[in-house]
Formats: C-alpha cells, structure tokens, sequence
C-alpha cells in the first residue's frame, strides 16, 4: 500500500509539530491481519510473545515473533476486537507468515486487510482536535481502542503510535480515508496540525528509543561469521516476553540465549550538532566496535544522539567512543542509555 514519501514541507518543523502540537501521518503501509474463529487466540499466543488470555477486547499490546532458532523476526501491536477475533498489526517482518504458520490446522481465519487504513494523529494535541468530534475520546486509556465514527464514518481508534507522544491511530476504509485525512488537515490548520512523512518517525523513534525492523537489526548490519538474527536480550526487547510464557516460537531457545548476548542495542550521546548517518562506525581506541543504526539532532531538547549496536560492556553510561563519520569527520561520543526523551513514558501514557 503506497504512501507519500514527502510533504511540501520541512522535516525538522513536522518533528516539532508532533512534539509540540500535532501531526498527521499515513501509515497505512503497515500490514493488518485479521485473525477469527474458535483457535484466534491459540494461534496468537503461538506465534508472538504475549500471554493473550489476559488481553480483554478493546485493548492491545506490543509483542514480537521469534523464529525456532529464539532470534527476533517481527514485532506487531496485537488488538483483540472481540472473544474470537483479533487484528496483528505489523511492519515489514515476517508476521504474517508466523501467523499463517501457526494456524495450519487449526479452525481459524487468517486475511490480510489491504483496503484498512491507518491515519495516525499524534502529539499532544492530538486528543483536543479529536474530542470535538469523537465522544468519550479522553477517556481511552494507553493501548487501549474503541469502534466508533468520525465524521460519519466508521473507524477504530487506537491509543497507540510510534513517536513517544501521547497519539491515536484512526483505522478506516479505504474510500473513507482520502476525507477524513483532509478534514483533520483543513480543520487542524489553526492548532498547527500538518501532514507529516513517515520518514519524520526516524528523528521522533530515536528518541523514544523504538526500534524499527530491519533498520537496527543484524539483517541489515549483518555478523561476520553467522547468519543474521538478533535475540530479544540484545536489543532490549525482553520485556515482550511475558513472565513466565512457554509455548511459543522460539521460546526455549530464547530462555537459553539469556547472558549470550553478542552486542547490545544501546544510546550514544554524541557532541555537536551533526548526526552521522546510518551505518556509521562507532569506533573504541582505533578500532571499530559497533555501528549507528539510527541518528538525529534535536532543536527542541539540543542533543545529539543516536540508537547504535555496541559491545555488551558498553551498555552503560559515560563510556567515552568516537563515531567515524563520512560526511562530518570523526565524532566524540559517550554511552548513554535510552529512551533519551520522557524517560518515565509520562506524555504517551497521559490520562484525562
């Protein structure tokens, strides 16, 4: 599904808008899979690493999917919309095969949705401009959706984003969409709400410490003498797993892996204003030890940072490396650890 890849825009001005105000992105490239029948939750709770018996309709959750070997090969936002039915949202990993895998067999449906789409409005003004037309809105806790209208057209909103603000993603008909995201752009004009790239989510997920599949993953940074994936441990994705979980993909060699960790996914505070670019080496005395997946500059917070790949003992803080740069040279850095930005996650998790 083909977004616009820019606006007539700055992005630095679209990453203050949803720090600050608000902005509208088209996400809808992300892949919806609809999952319903007696086994839904058998097949959600073998293919990703949530407990779902305790996840009630009308709310989500972020999971991830490993394969066999316990390495990570997605992460979605799973949404439960009924008893038997469920909606796994994800990017551009393996999710929909995992799913489709662990339905063989069983009295499930499994259907790619290619005419729902995803306007996501986030920042912290995003629930003032959505109240007046959407009731009971303000009350939709964090991860949490409800079947409703806008503009009198059926949506499901969904307290949920990709940019560390407080946001909702609005679900709707492809015929629908083209209107609802010009009506929240002309009506939104005055509170500073603009359209928004997707690329813009870089600058805002560097930040909020999110990873975004490949990009920060051995698939595109691969090891010198093994096959590509990560585990869980090492990129801090851990947390996924719920406590005490067995039975799904991955999970005995996953348990296993546990203090074998090859790197780390970790911060790097660096100096200046210049952000080097992805893949830059991060060096240690004359030698490279890791690799920047992702950096930005921020105007608002004045830091330079970055999520980058490092040795299991430089994840910590203070622990002086140096970033070779192509374009800006060589760039001193320290350990930092992450999210670098509203580390207590009170904006995104904000009530009333």
């Amino acid at each position: 599904m083909g977004t616009a890849w820019s606006y007539d825009g700055d992005p630095e001005l679209e990453y203050l808008a949803i720090r600050t105000k608000a902005g509208l992105m088209d996400v809808s490239g992300l892949k919806k899979v609809h999952l319903t029948g007696p086994a839904a939750s058998h097949v959600v709770e073998r293919a990703t690493t949530r407990n779902i018996e305790k996840l009630m309709p009308g709310r989500s959750v972020y999971a991830t999917m490993l394969n066999d070997a316990g390495k990570f090969v997605d992460d979605c936002v799973i949404y439960r919309t009924g008893p038997n039915a469920f909606m796994v949202v994800h990017g551009s990993g393996q999710g929909h095969e995992q799913l489709t895998m662990a339905a063989s067999g069983r009295d499930v449906s499994v259907r790619f949705d290619d005419n729902l789409h995803d306007l996501s409005l986030q920042g912290p003004l995003a629930v003032e401009y959505l109240e007046r037309h959407v009731e009971g809105i303000r009350a939709l806790p964090y991860f949490a959706h409800m079947q409703t209208s806008i503009f009198g057209r059926p949506v499901m909103i969904s307290r949920t984003g990709y940019t560390g603000e407080r946001g909702y993603e609005l679900f709707c008909r492809g015929q629908d969409a083209p209107m609802i995201w010009d009506r929240i752009l002309a009506e939104g004009a005055d509170m500073g709400i603009i359209p928004c790239r997707f690329t813009t989510l870089d600058l805002l997920r560097t930040e909020s410490y999110l990873l975004f599949f490949p990009f920060d993953n051995s698939e595109m940074y691969p090891f010198a003498d093994e096959a590509p994936g990560d585990t869980l441990w090492e990129l801090g994705l851990d947390f996924t797993v719920s406590p005490g979980k067995t039975g799904f993909r991955g999970a005995e060699e996953h348990y296993r892996l546990k203090g074998k960790e090859r790197f780390k996914i970790w911060g790097l505070k660096l100096e200046g204003r210049n952000a080097p670019g992805n893949g830059a080496p991060v060096m240690r005395d004359g030698v490279q030890v890791g690799v920047v997946t992702q950096a930005m500059y921020s105007p608002l917070n004045q830091h330079t940072i970055a999520i980058a790949r490092l040795p299991v003992d430089c994840a910590n803080t203070g622990t002086p490396l140096v970033v070779s740069c192509a374009t800006h040279g060589e760039i001193a850095a320290t350990t930092h650890p992450m999210p670098f930005y509203d580390i207590e996650k009170k904006r995104r998790t904000a009530k009333g």
